[in-house]
C-alpha cells in the first residue's frame, strides 16, 4: 500500500485500544498451513522458490473491546510484520517484487485470485491469513460490502507495486534477491513459515 495509507493506519493505531502481548497470544489459533506454488505464467512471475501460505481461521476475532482490524494488526505487529494498512484489495492484478506480504481478513468475505489469471481463486473469511512471497500476483474478484483486510510486511525488503509486463524481467531479478522474513506473521519465529520456506536461497 502507498505510504499515505500506512501513515493513516499509524495514526489510527496511536489512538485505538490495542490488546497487550498476553492478550494477543490468546487470540492466535494453531492451524495447519496450506502451501500453494504458482508458476510464472508469462505475465506474472510469481515466486519460483517459495509457496503462498494460507492459514484458515488463524486469528480469533471474537474479543469484546477490540476491533477485528486492531486484533489482526496487533498479531502481525507482535511478530515484527509492520508498515500495516487496513482496506480492501486492489481489483487489478499486481505483485510486489522486493517484499513479502501478509494479509489477514478482519471483516466480511471475498474471493481473491492469487498467482495471476492461471492461478487459483480462494474464498477468504474472517480470521484467515494469507502470506504472499514476493512476486505473487493477486487481485480482488468479489467481496462483501464490509470486507476489510489488514496487510503488513516484514522488516526486510522495500515496498513496490508491479503491474506492467514490461517490468517482468527486472522484477524477476528483484524477486530472486528478496530476503526471507525472520518470523511467521502469525506464529512468530517458531512458526511453520520457516520450515516451509527453508533450504531456499534468500
Amino acid at each position: 500500500m502507498p505510504l499515505k495509507d500506512q501513515i493513516k493506519n499509524y495514526a489510527r493505531k496511536a489512538i485505538e485500544s490495542r490488546p497487550d502481548e498476553q492478550a494477543v497470544r490468546s487470540m492466535i489459533r494453531r492451524r495447519k498451513p496450506n502451501a500453494v506454488m504458482f508458476d510464472d505464467d508469462g505475465i506474472i512471475p510469481n515466486n519460483p522458490r517459495l509457496p503462498l501460505i494460507v492459514y484458515r481461521g488463524a486469528v480469533d476475532l471474537d474479543h469484546e473491546g477490540f476491533d477485528p482490524g486492531t486484533i489482526v494488526d496487533a498479531v502481525f505487529e507482535s511478530n515484527d510484520w509492520g508498515r500495516s494498512w487496513r482496506d480492501t484489495i486492489y481489483d487489478f492484478v499486481h505483485y510486489h517484487s522486493q517484499i513479502h506480504e501478509a494479509m489477514g481478513v478482519a471483516r466480511g468475505s471475498a474471493v481473491v485470485e492469487f498467482g495471476g489469471v492461471k492461478g487459483r481463486r480462494l474464498q477468504l473469511k474472517p480470521g484467515d491469513v494469507v502470506i504472499l512471497p514476493a512476486g505473487t500476483g493477486h487481485r480482488l474478484i468479489e467481496a462483501s460490502r464490509d470486507f476489510l483486510v489488514v496487510g503488513a510486511y516484514p522488516a526486510e525488503g522495500s515496498y513496490d507495486e508491479c503491474t506492467d509486463t514490461r517490468e517482468r524481467a527486472e522484477a524477476s531479478k528483484r524477486i530472486a534477491k528478496t530476503r526471507k522474513p525472520k518470523a511467521d506473521p502469525v506464529y512468530g519465529r517458531g512458526g511453520p513459515l520457516k520450515a516451509l520456506w527453508a533450504d531456499k536461497k534468500g
